[in-house]
């Protein structure tokens, strides 16, 4: 019932978008697929606006559906002010996570995974019931989950350099979602000590001999990583999209994006929390 209730949700998604919004044809979404897939630096999809760009994210989630295993969760993108910046957007955009996208502990996998690979400390939230529709507030938000995964996100941007990325293409493209690397869940309490804790949390990467790459605090993302949350609930029921018991939130960046090295180590650990959980990704 799950994989037939997603299917739905995708028609019904593409067939709306595609109604009201000048959607890039089945030639242009096919051939960015087969460059992502062969991770070569794709070219621009021809939207022009927001409509352009969820319509073409539409088309582009229904092809990747049937490679990359059934949909997983979501990821808010660009809940940062600094990477607003960067794309020149004024908003959050939203992506779908495949199951096959999210990698263990300890993954290992080439520095060159994309065509324009980068890393981002990250958090996954688990969605604890399908309660959390209704949700409008973070004290809302936190009662419908069940709990916090440490989280590297491994995009990619896909575009060749020549190629204008911004928020409207950024979300043309699913926001970029490639990989990601997951922990253990760590269960929240649905009480004030941690809708604070999620907004103090440090978040700190290092690298493998211990130096600290990138740090930041939970409130990097949108001041609360359950404002995140709400933003996505109200997103996704923008075109009759829900979250359901056991799916992934990635909540956006609390590092910059940066590139892999050959080599490299990558640890993200998060401060506050019980036994400060950490994830850690192996690139060669």
């Amino acid at each position: 019932m799950r994989a037939v209730s997603i299917a739905l949700a995708l028609n019904a998604c593409l067939a709306a978008t595609m109604a009201q919004a000048a959607c890039p044809d089945a030639a242009a979404i096919s051939g960015f697929v087969a460059d992502w897939e062969a991770k070569r630096p794709a070219k621009a999809l021809a939207v022009a606006n927001v409509e352009d760009a969820t319509c073409a994210r539409g088309k582009l989630v229904a092809e990747l559906h049937g490679k990359l295993g059934k949909i997983v969760g979501y990821k808010a993108g660009l809940t940062a002010k600094a990477v607003q910046e960067r794309f020149k957007a004024d908003g959050p955009v939203s992506g779908v996570l495949f199951d096959s996208m999210i990698l263990k502990d300890g993954a290992r996998l080439p520095a060159a995974y994309g065509a324009r690979a980068v890393w981002e400390a990250d958090m996954l939230l688990v969605v604890k019931d399908d309660g959390i529709n209704a949700v409008k507030t973070p004290e809302e938000a936190l009662r419908h989950l069940s709990g916090m995964r440490p989280f590297i996100e491994l995009p990619d941007l896909a575009l060749a350099p020549s190629e204008t990325l911004d928020g409207v293409q950024l979300l043309a493209i699913n926001v970029a979602a490639r990989f990601g690397v997951a922990g253990a869940e760590v269960p929240l309490k649905a009480d004030a000590a941690t809708l604070a804790l999620l907004a103090e949390t440090k978040i700190v990467a290092t690298d493998g001999g211990g130096a600290v790459l990138a740090e930041g605090t939970g409130a990097a993302t949108l001041g609360n990583p359950l404002n995140a949350v709400v933003w996505l609930v109200q997103d996704l029921a923008k075109t009759g999209r829900k979250l359901a018991a056991g799916d992934l939130i990635s909540v956006g960046s609390f590092s910059p994006l940066t590139p892999p090295k050959p080599g490299q180590q990558i640890t993200v650990r998060y401060e506050g929390f019980a036994g400060t959980p950490k994830v850690s990704v192996q690139f060669e």
